[in-house]
This record gives C-alpha cells, sequence and structure tokens, in this order.
C-alpha cells in the first residue's frame, strides 16, 4: 500500500520520469503507469476494537512487574 504513496510522491512532487520511477522501485514502467493512471486511494482498513487475551491477567501482572522493580 506504500508503494502507491510513493510511486506518486515521486510522480507527482519530484517530477521524476515513468522509467526513473521504475528503476527506483524496482518495477516495470507498465507498472508504474498502471498505478499512476488508476487513480485510486488506498484502501484503509477499519481495525476492530478486540481485548488482549491478557487482560484479565494485567493487574496481576503488573503487580508482578512492580514488585520486581523495587528490589
Amino acid at each position: 500500500m506504500e508503494l502507491l504513496n510513493m510511486i506518486r510522491r515521486m510522480s507527482l512532487r519530484l517530477k521524476l520520469p515513468i522509467r526513473e520511477i521504475a528503476r527506483r522501485t524496482g518495477l516495470s514502467r507498465n507498472t508504474v503507469k498502471k498505478h499512476l493512471k488508476a487513480d485510486t486511494v488506498e484502501p484503509t482498513f477499519a481495525i476492530p476494537d478486540r481485548p488482549s487475551k491478557i487482560d484479565p491477567f494485567a493487574e496481576k501482572l503488573s503487580g508482578w512487574l512492580k514488585s520486581e522493580g523495587a528490589k
């Protein structure tokens, strides 16, 4: 996903030719052209807020860490 941003940055901000972008990224010129022509926005995925598996033990663990740090 970050590759698309990098290609666009090289093209729009740095004004590099497609051949140079292809050389720097290791992609073919056709692939670079395809990404520039697509004009799509990178998809963002919603990450659900899930409880951790150690949440039930968090207080006990932090207590152990505090008592070990006090020694």
